[in-house]
């Protein structure tokens, strides 16, 4: 019982200070991290530093376009100076119209009062008759003595004639102007609405022309930095070989991306050409050049290893423990020679029917205690 008893405190310490090791590895992983986020964080000011160039850029076209607003408010203040402009001739058009109103109406009246007074002169005439009739004087002798100027037919003609402008002059209507100052009123807003929307339509294709530069800058920069770390990792991979990407198109909003890849021995092909394993080393090599552009503080790999065999698996783990010196890598696997590099394993098994149990082992305490 007393060796039994050893025997367990002697594990438990061995377990205790695997578990101080692995804290202290993880301490130096922390300040690793550390160190690495403050450089991020220098670069970050850098890059902040830099930005306040486009800043005075940007605060020049605001010059620029706060100038072209002035104009375009002494241009609006030109029209509202039309405007008055036309409302005060359409004033004074109003003023004329009432003038000729006001002559119509005296033209009326003047008329008016030459029918009253026909009337007047043809009952006078009538009585003038009834006076001659009675008298026994002869009406021609009358006219004789009347003025060679006194003509009946030139004044009917004259009447005639004054009667005829009076009915060509025809209903005056009085809402032609309430009409015309609406539509005017309309128009104007129309041109506002109009003028809005062609500024707006400019505004946005200049976001859109500057949003497409910017993109394919992005995209060009990052294809060319995939493109050169796949070029570096591939051949660590396969011993060997290149590889390359390549644009499907000429125009980079819409291009497509195509993966070309020559193992060791064979010919430029594409990925779908190659085995199952060599596609794996492939797929591994471009994830890593993509990872390798932004990486995270860890990473997290499910059995990557599985289609490959000992000696792209021994490959893929030097890649492995090459990068775990800025990353953290985490990764299941089946594969005794990707266990090999792992610094810290951890293992489920099921001590008993349906009991599962988690298992940790330092791999430099278990060489150390198999070497003793």
């Amino acid at each position: 019982m007393d060796r039994e008893a050893s025997h367990s405190l002697a594990l438990h310490w061995h377990n205790l200070t695997a578990q101080m090791d692995s804290l202290r590895q993880a301490m130096q992983r922390l300040n690793e991290q550390l160190s690495s986020l403050e450089l991020r964080r220098t670069e970050f000011k850098k890059t902040l530093g830099e930005m306040e160039g486009p800043r005075s850029q940007l605060q020049e076209e605001l010059d620029v376009k706060l100038k072209q607003r002035s104009g375009i408010q002494e241009e609006l203040s030109e029209r509202r100076k039309r405007i008055e402009e036309i409302e005060f001739e359409i004033r004074a058009m109003e003023q004329q119209r009432l003038t000729f109103e006001a002559a119509v109406d005296s033209v009326r009246s003047t008329l008016e009062a030459a029918r009253l007074e026909f009337q007047t002169l043809d009952v006078k005439r009538s009585g003038i008759e009834e006076q001659l009739r009675s008298e026994d004087t002869v009406l021609a002798s009358v006219l004789d003595e009347m003025p060679v100027d006194a003509s009946e037919a030139e004044w009917s003609a004259r009447l005639s004639r004054a009667e005829n402008r009076i009915q060509r002059l025809g209903a005056i209507n009085l809402a032609a102007i309430d009409e015309f100052k609406i539509q005017a009123d309309r128009k104007d807003y129309l041109d506002a609405q109009n003028e809005d929307l062609e500024k707006a339509l400019t505004t946005l294709v200049q976001a859109i022309r500057k949003i497409d530069v910017e993109t394919r800058t992005r995209f060009k920069e990052t294809f060319d930095l995939v493109n050169t770390k796949l070029q570096q990792l591939f051949p660590k991979l396969f011993g060997g070989g290149h590889a390359y990407l390549e644009m499907t198109g000429e125009d980079l909003l819409d291009t497509g991306v195509g993966l070309m890849a020559r193992p060791p021995g064979k010919r430029n092909s594409s990925i779908h050409l190659l085995s199952g394993g060599e596609k794996a080393l492939t797929a591994i090599a471009l994830v890593f050049s993509i990872f390798s552009l932004n990486p995270a503080p860890f990473c997290l790999l499910d059995e990557v290893d599985a289609p490959l065999d000992d000696a792209n698996v021994q490959r893929y783990s030097d890649l492995v423990k090459e990068m775990s010196r800025t990353v953290q890598f985490i990764f299941i696997t089946h594969n005794k020679v990707a266990m090999e590099m792992a610094d810290q394993l951890m293992g489920v098994t099921m001590h008993e029917p349906g009991v599962s149990r988690l298992v940790s082992v330092d791999v430099e305490e278990a060489v150390a205690m198999a070497a003793v």
